[in-house]
């Protein structure tokens, strides 16, 4: 089988292995740093000869997990500067006029990479895909809003991605115009805002959200806020020129302090009022700057933004476990703290008992979990799903339901849990060793008859039955409004 294309930026050199073509760590963009650091992407520098694509290339500058998370999700981490680069699984480079799927990794946009070993697309490739990957600047190099530099530079890096790909796919077998993009958690969210995105407009044609919605942005001033409040303290001014000086390890020690700091109780004196009442979505994330983004993407969707897109979104069961369970927090959560959520939420705290029956929920963080899984993942999803019920377009729902054995089952059918399945790669730090194998090749072949037909096998969602496709074992089925009870809570609550 051939091994090696010619794309435009040189002729490269893949590896034949498992049946499949992988072509590992090609650049996409020069490498962001020295002037480039917060500048956005430009194109990589042309190569003579051939280049040897047979390993992984850098991964962004990021932090590890903390350690509880950080024993059920891998990571890789590979040194060096050349990390806008990107991984591509081919069944076959000689081919023409493949679907092709790109992969947005999620992580909060501090986390991950498009080379984890969850991520690995053989098994996309073996079912007649061409699968890319790739990694984007995260965290402050991503996503701080200066005073003198564009913002966005992380979604700007998946711009420059997809743009790579609409000019060298066909050369490893696949079609251009048939591209679905698809992410997970803050890979989602991504997929979201793109699809609000005049600037992405023709760059995919399906996308897939997994846990993660249209409604993930931040405003511009509150997220100043927190580049300055970062600046400050490494003692610089929040420039490019004043945060370019600042050593890697020093920047990402302080922004994971800031992170931390904003998780808790910020004080409104260091922070602002806004801020410490909880407008940021996260820290570091995509922010309405009025030049790429211009107006929430949930806002721009119901206005008819993407919809000539093809969608499946959903969720897992139980998000917010993953952040709850590992280190025992879920424990140690109040009553009235659960309670206080609904009515910080405007439901008021006789939603409480329609949670408990609904869920099961038993102790206050069981409560806890079911709202917040709620209220981030899920209301958003149906939102998303809701603004674009008069789209040409179709759009399909799921929910993973399978619950992992892992750390006793209390962590459920959590955040991340869906990805092996997908894939039809092994986690078993998260999922144990003996995950269902039925599940995982039913959710993938749904994923694939998605990217290639545009339809995963089940009914479309509408606002009126809410047709869901729930993956569980042993038996998966199409369920009407799962969850209906609680969702009808949110009703008249925009997120």
């Amino acid at each position: 089988m051939r091994t090696e294309v010619d794309t435009r930026d040189g002729r490269v050199r893949g590896v034949a292995e498992n049946g499949v073509v992988v072509f590992r760590g090609l650049p996409y963009a020069a490498p962001p740093v020295g002037p480039a650091r917060f500048r956005p992407p430009t194109s990589p520098r042309p190569r003579e000869g051939t280049r040897d694509a047979g390993a992984f290339g850098p991964t962004a500058p990021r932090s590890r997990y903390p350690e509880n998370m950080d024993a059920l999700i891998s990571e890789r981490f590979i040194p060096g500067d050349d990390y806008l680069n990107l991984n591509v699984w081919t069944p076959d480079p000689g081919a023409t006029g493949l679907p092709v799927m790109v992969w947005i990794h999620g992580g909060a946009f501090t986390n991950g990479s498009g080379s984890e070993p969850v991520y690995d697309a053989t098994a996309f490739a073996r079912d007649g895909v061409v699968a890319v990957t790739f990694n984007y600047r995260l965290g402050v190099e991503g996503f701080a809003v200066l005073e003198d530099a564009p913002a966005n530079l992380g979604l700007l890096d998946q711009i420059a991605a997809l743009e790579w790909v609409r000019d060298n796919i066909a050369a490893f077998g696949g079609d251009p115009d048939r591209v679905t993009v698809f992410g997970e958690s803050a890979g989602a969210m991504s997929v979201a805002t793109l699809l609000s995105l005049p600037r992405a407009r023709g760059l995919f044609h399906r996308a897939i959200a997994q846990s993660g919605a249209a409604n993930a942005v931040n405003q511009r001033d509150d997220a100043a806020v927190v580049t300055r409040v970062l600046a400050d303290r490494l003692g610089v001014a929040p420039t490019t020129e004043g945060l370019a000086g600042v050593p890697q390890d020093r920047m990402l020690h302080a922004q994971a302090q800031v992170s931390l700091e904003l998780q808790g109780l910020p004080d409104p004196a260091v922070w602002g009022e806004r801020i410490a009442a909880g407008v940021l979505f996260l820290p570091f994330a995509p922010v309405v700057d009025g030049e790429l983004i211009t107006q929430r993407p949930i806002d721009a969707i119901r206005a008819g933004a993407g919809h000539d897109v093809d969608l499946l979104f959903g969720t897992t069961t139980d998000e917010h476990r993953l952040f709850l369970v590992p280190g025992g927090l879920i424990d140690l959560i109040p009553e009235e703290f659960a309670v206080g959520l609904l009515t910080q939420a405007g439901l008021g705290p006789e939603a409480a008992e329609v949670y408990r029956q609904a869920t099961g929920a038993v102790t206050a963080g069981d409560l806890f979990a079911a709202v917040s899984t709620d209220q981030v993942f899920r209301i958003p999803a149906q939102r998303m799903a809701e603004a674009r019920a008069d789209a040409p377009a179709a759009t399909f729902g799921y929910e993973f339901a399978w619950r992992t054995p892992v750390l006793g089952g209390r962590l459920g059918a959590c955040h991340a849990l869906e990805l092996p399945f997908v894939f039809g790669t092994s986690a078993p730090t998260l999922t144990g060793p003996d995950a269902p194998r039925g599940l995982a090749e039913d959710m993938h072949a749904a994923w694939v008859r998605f990217a290639v037909t545009g339809d995963p096998g089940w009914p479309r969602w509408d606002p009126d039955t809410r047709a869901t496709m729930r993956f569980d074992h042993p038996v998966s089925e199409v369920v009407s409004d799962p969850g209906a009870r609680t969702r009808r809570l949110w009703d008249g609550r925009t997120r």
